[in-house]
């Protein structure tokens, strides 16, 4: 049983006394995991004060293993064909008001190109759940292309992907095609709900989902991303039963979520529950969300989508988000061009240039690093690097390095300046020899070179 609710129902409710709350907090500053009774009674914590020490503790721990740095990636929509009768969203098979496509090969390249023409270098490939022609076949073509456009020097160097549950032969065969994170969202956690969204389709099946990355694990990708979609059920109930599946995926493979989503239901055409969510997550509470996981998971990496406002995702960064896409369509086509209905509303429709310009301007270094997915630095070999902080002595400088390339290709003359600023002050904060083995990697990069890596 991956989700036990008799478990999860003794611990909606529990309160910390002041005393516990100390002691959890003080656990987090040791960088190690809390249980789940501890992440419930962070939760179940609502007085401003208490709350706030929660906020303290969470930026301390984000700067303590990320530091001032911030991975950027952009979506890449290539199908919104989807089987599933999913009550929240645009894609659903009803939605008559949905013109479906499938792009082809020479669009995809074409969306590619687009992407890479601002300075994207990751990128998240989405599909709805439903595929033209031979199925996975036409996901793993879709790769190739992505991999095989250039705009100069500049490449997409790691693809993510979030598409539709595999058996383990598929699992296999996805990973032969050299991706990055496989990410997959429960949704909900709450069987009932589940079922109560999920109408018909092939996600209609809650425990075929739930059991995706143990698939995932047993097929050897080592590098998976779960998420809930906050406003379907309480989200007392979806973190912990989300800290339950962790939990499992650590029992049976020794190794969590590289990453966990924190996506908020917002509207979507020809939805109204995603226009009036049954269990809405107030700003508050969303903070509160982040922080917890921060500290729940430490060495986990939380993801923010552009469904949040500029304002939201800038908080969010000092309390735990260590991911933000920018510059984001939902659609099939929807960066190289104008028309068609995205999944669901956006709250930041700034460009990667204005994202990029205003995370320098919060004091961050936004990161287009893809070294550790390069280098086998991925499972239980990233977390080899990631408990004792080494992993910082690599991921500042491969940030840096990404983050100068952009500022020479593509970036605005404030946004460079800004940039240059940036990395001069993390360079003077730097220990001798790694400011100087840095420093020489930079020459290299403003004399042309691109791609390096530690």
């Amino acid at each position: 049983m991956i989700i036990d609710n008799s478990k999860l129902d003794g611990l909606l409710n529990v309160k910390a006394e002041k005393e516990q709350l100390t002691e959890i907090l003080n656990k987090s500053k040791k960088l190690e995991r809390l249980s789940l009774k501890e992440v419930a009674l962070l939760l179940n914590v609502e007085d401003k004060a208490s709350l706030e020490q929660i906020f303290e503790a969470a930026r301390n721990l984000k700067n303590e293993i990320y530091g001032k740095r911030v991975v950027i990636f952009a979506p890449l929509y290539i199908s919104n064909l989807c089987k599933n009768e999913c009550l929240y969203c645009a894609f659903k098979a009803s939605n008559k008001g949905m013109k479906r496509r499938a792009l082809n090969q020479e669009e995809i390249a074409k969306e590619t190109l687009f992407l890479l023409k601002t300075g994207q270098k990751r990128i998240l490939l989405v599909s709805g759940e439903a595929y033209p022609g031979e199925g996975l076949e036409y996901v793993i073509e879709s790769i190739k292309t992505v991999y095989s456009v250039q705009d100069g020097k500049n490449n997409i160097r790691r693809l993510n992907v979030n598409i539709a549950p595999l058996d383990i032969p598929d699992f296999k065969r996805l990973k032969e095609a050299e991706i990055g994170t496989f990410q997959l969202f429960q949704e909900t956690y709450h069987e009932p709900t589940y079922k109560k969204l999920h109408v018909s389709g092939p996600k209609a099946d809650y425990n075929y989902r739930l059991t995706n990355m143990d698939r995932a694990f047993t097929a050897g990708i080592d590098d998976v991303g779960i998420g809930i979609l906050f406003g379907l059920y309480d989200y007392k109930y979806e973190v912990l039963a989300l800290m339950q599946h962790i939990e499992h995926l650590e029992k049976e493979f020794g190794m969590g979520p590289h990453t966990v989503s924190v996506p908020r239901l917002e509207p979507a055409t020809g939805s109204d529950i995603a226009s009036s969510p049954p269990y809405p997550v107030s700003d508050d509470d969303f903070k509160k969300i982040i922080a917890v996981l921060r500290l729940a998971v430490p060495y986990t990496g939380i993801i923010l989508s552009t469904r949040e406002t500029a304002g939201m995702r800038q908080e969010a960064m000092d309390l735990g988000v260590s991911q933000l896409s920018a510059g984001s369509r939902t659609n099939p086509g929807g960066y190289s061009e104008e028309e068609g209905l995205e999944q669901f509303s956006l709250g930041d429709h700034r460009s990667l240039d204005e994202v990029v310009s205003d995370i320098c301007q919060k004091g961050y270094i936004p990161s287009f690093c893809t070294a550790c997915y390069r280098l086998g630095r991925t499972g239980l070999d990233f977390m080899e690097y990631a408990k004792p902080g080494d992993i910082k002595k690599k991921c500042l400088p491969n940030a840096i390095f990404t983050f100068q390339e952009y500022l020479d290709d593509y970036a605005s003359a404030k946004t460079r300046d800004a940039g240059l600023k940036m990395i001069a002050y993390e360079l003077s904060l730097m220990p001798e020899e790694l400011r100087v083995k840095t420093e020489n990697s930079l020459n290299l990069i403003k004399e042309g070179k691109r791609d390096l890596f530690v």
